[in-house]
């Protein structure tokens, strides 16, 4: 029998908000799905949109999101230009917490109806927390208010939000042209970013910015629960 941890991935940042164990499913194969129904805990799987899903279906899976990756070249970056537009590294994250908070009804956390939906701003807050202590933060700032953060890993933004009072009112690609100016100036020659299919607002925005976009990807899910654990299953 295969042994199924050699093909999972801990996601100890999921496990830390949610409080049960969680993981990625890195293979599939019906021996391998078989034995995740007696091991309890939290499941994702991300495929291609155009790989079949029969196997998913049939162990229990469902769809949560489909992922887009936009990415984009210093050669074909659009900077948008604003007066009183500026980023800042030196806001207090207390500040930052208030607007990531309920922020991503767009994430799949909150798209998922095993998960408790402050259980799934927790896990957004427990990830700003952790970019922010590394310096991997900026404020977004309007007339030097605080109006949004941008985080980032490296070339990668992976985790950026506007307070709600700032929505709509087509300051967003002011400021990201400045974060992503500066993150090109780090040395950078392309940045990337993930959004969810359904945030059109962002996907325009990036389209905007001249990103393009690549490697979709389908995200299921599964859970399962203690109580359906089988006894004597060797893993």
């Amino acid at each position: 029998m295969t042994k199924i941890f050699d093909y999972l991935r801990r996601t100890p940042w999921d496990q830390r908000a949610f409080g049960f164990d969680t993981f990625e499913v890195k293979q599939l194969s019906e021996d391998i799905l078989q034995q995740l129904k007696t091991v309890p805990g939290h499941y994702t799987v991300k495929m291609s949109p155009l790989a079949p899903k029969d196997l998913l279906h049939k162990y229990g899976f469902y769809y949560c999101d489909s992922l887009l990756e936009p990415y984009c070249t210093r050669e074909h970056f659009l900077f948008h230009h604003r007066d009183h537009i500026a980023i800042s590294r030196h806001e207090p994250l207390e500040e930052l917490l208030k607007i990531c908070n309920g922020a991503f009804v767009h994430g799949r956390f909150h798209r998922d109806f095993h998960i408790d939906k402050h259980l799934a701003d927790a896990r957004y807050n427990n990830w700003l927390r952790d970019l922010y202590e590394a310096g991997n933060c900026f404020a977004l700032l309007e007339r030097d208010v605080l109006a949004g953060f941008l985080a980032f890993d490296k070339s990668k933004m992976v985790l950026h939000a506007v307070s709600e009072e700032y929505r709509g009112k087509g300051l967003a690609k002011y400021f990201w042209s400045v974060a992503c100016d500066e993150l090109f100036r780090t040395g950078y020659n392309e940045l990337s970013s993930s959004v969810s299919a359904t945030n059109v607002a962002v996907v325009n925005l990036y389209a905007t910015l001249g990103f393009r976009f690549r490697n979709p990807c389908d995200v299921y899910h599964l859970m399962v629960k203690a109580e359906t654990k089988t006894q004597g299953t060797s893993l």
